[in-house]
């Protein structure tokens, strides 16, 4: 679900961009919904309770403005894509100190607007395909499609990816077992390993495409199989 703010002190934008949001949604069958708000005040309260992936920011407007709202809206949320609405290209390059996406002269056609939309879309796709890791230094981001395995250790956590690095954290694998999509199976209550990477399996253990072996518990081995087997034929089209 994309969701989207879009602030514009005249009404008759409102009701162009609200439009083009239908529109939108219609011809792209997307997942999308929208918000509309008279002045960046209201905006800002309303992302205290919400979090919104676009916003369409008018720039000029009475009180305050597209511009000053945005750097308030920086100092909370550095994630939101702030795509601006003017009528003059004045404000282009301040736009930039506040991580603009895109500045659109009104009025924004379908063709320039949809084509930002698509984008965003495309990359919240990508991003539901990582993991997201709390750690002291901050978050970090993990392609899901490079892991190969994840394994625990005592407290610690490791991620093996396809390129033979390891991201090494503190926790269990129950912290993430749950955020893993289905291609990734529990073989033994020490690992997880994305299907995507078996090379060979047999009752003991896991080879993965890059020559590592995995152990597999005899408990575990059936269900293994029978997913693994599964996986073949719905994801690698095995007749």
């Amino acid at each position: 679900m994309m969701r989207i703010a879009v602030c514009d002190d005249d009404l008759r934008e409102l009701a162009r961009a609200s439009d083009l949001l239908n529109q939108y949604r219609a011809q792209k069958n997307a997942a999308l919904k929208y918000d509309t708000f008279s002045n960046a005040l209201e905006l800002l309260d309303a992302m205290k309770r919400h979090a919104y992936d676009v916003l369409l920011l008018d720039v000029m407007m009475p009180g305050l403005d597209g511009l000053a709202a945005a750097q308030e809206i920086r100092g909370f949320d550095t994630e939101v894509k702030i795509i601006f609405l003017s009528s003059s290209p004045e404000f282009a390059v301040d736009s930039y100190a506040v991580s603009a996406h895109y500045y659109l002269l009104k009025p924004g056609t379908s063709d320039k607007l949809f084509a930002l939309l698509d984008g965003v879309l495309a990359e919240k796709s990508r991003a539901a395909e990582t993991l997201c890791i709390r750690q002291p230094s901050g978050l970090m981001r993990l392609p899901l499609g490079r892991i190969e395995f994840l394994e625990v250790c005592g407290k610690k956590l490791m991620f093996h990816s396809e390129d033979g690095s390891i991201k090494e954290i503190r926790g269990a694998i129950s912290d993430y077992e749950s955020r893993l999509p289905d291609r990734f199976i529990k073989v033994h209550r020490s690992f997880i390993v994305n299907m995507e990477y078996i090379e060979t399996l047999n009752a003991r253990e896991i080879i993965t495409c890059a020559g590592r072996i995995v152990p597999v518990s005899r408990l575990l081995y059936n269900k293994v199989r029978e997913a693994y087997m599964q996986f073949l034929f719905d994801e690698k089209g095995v007749e």
